[in-house]
């Protein structure tokens, strides 16, 4: 894993103006309980963070999409955005959740995983789909209505494109991975 050096590193409570540190403590007074991640960088413009902590706490704590789902999804984008802070975090929860393995490693290498759940394989497919095209077929968009209803759909596409606002910002940033013991980093592509 290559690593360059953290452009937006933590800023120390003197270092913050009165915006920021209001932003920072509504952070850990919520779910995340700190300025970690993607809000260390975000913390530079208080109410972008503050704004998309908010979206990013109803994709991660309250949306109608089963937790599995979510953190397949948030592996898939962190593959496709070659974003190691998020594939380190998320990989763990999306095993916990139900994801095999064999079917991180695939991602991880950049393959279209064999061993999917079928809802996993249709999420899969939609991601990509609306990353590659900008949005989706027919087909597929039927599918997913079938399998997670109009709210689950926009929820879906929610969260992809959340999770793409954050890798980039990560990306940009050059933010460190929290490395986690059995997280294989991502290889850059193509290989």
């Amino acid at each position: 894993m290559h690593q360059h050096p953290d452009r937006m590193p933590p800023l120390k409570l003197e270092e913050m103006d009165a915006a920021q540190k209001t932003a920072a403590e509504a952070l850990i007074a919520g779910p995340r309980k700190a300025v970690k991640g993607p809000f260390i960088a975000l913390l530079r413009s208080p109410l972008l963070m503050d704004r998309l902590q908010r979206v990013g706490e109803y994709i991660r704590f309250d949306s109608s999409l089963p937790p599995r789902i979510s953190e397949f999804t948030m592996c898939v984008v962190s593959r496709v955005c070659t974003q190691q802070f998020e594939w380190f975090t998320h990989v763990p929860l999306a095993m916990k959740e139900g994801t095999s393995g064999e079917t991180i490693e695939a991602l991880r290498c950049g393959r279209r995983p064999n061993d999917m759940h079928a809802d996993e394989a249709l999420v899969y497919d939609f991601t990509q789909e609306l990353m590659a095209h900008h949005g989706v077929c027919d087909a597929t968009y039927a599918a997913a209505v079938e399998r997670f209803g109009e709210r689950g759909v926009i929820d879906l596409t929610g969260l992809i494109g959340y999770f793409i606002t954050v890798s980039l910002v990560l990306n940009v940033a050059h933010t460190p991975p929290e490395v986690k013991d059995g997280v294989a980093a991502l290889p850059a592509l193509p290989l």
